[in-house]
């Protein structure tokens, strides 16, 4: 069942609101998520919405710059990435760590190969 959740960076400078289903999260060992730790969960972009910060964010691509990874420009911190799904649908990857007042550690993790990728 979705339920609204709000989040964004530590400086608070990003914000957003969302409505997402949170089961598992995903972790994922490619270069880029091996040294920032996030734990993921995707929703559809139509779900999620950008409340603040928009000319706050830095954009960062890699490998085959499908995938926005925007992060606060003052902060650092990466609270979501979007981008399409491989059966094309738009996607957002929620870094649950970022949402507010939810304790991501009680959420099961998988694992994702994004390395093989």
């Amino acid at each position: 069942m979705k339920k609204t959740y709000t989040g964004g960076c530590q400086c608070g400078k990003v914000r957003y609101e969302v409505q997402a289903d949170i089961g598992d999260v995903i972790t994922c060992n490619c270069s880029r998520c091996r040294k920032l730790g996030p734990l993921l969960s995707a929703v559809a972009k139509s779900d999620f919405k950008l409340l603040a910060g928009e000319n706050e964010l830095t954009d960062y691509q890699f490998n085959k710059h499908t995938i926005h990874h925007p992060f606060c420009k003052t902060c650092g911190i990466q609270s979501y990435a979007y981008g399409k799904a491989p059966g094309g649908k738009e996607m957002v990857m929620l870094n649950v760590r970022c949402l507010d007042g939810v304790d991501a550690e009680q959420f099961k993790v998988k694992k994702f190969d994004g390395a093989s990728l």
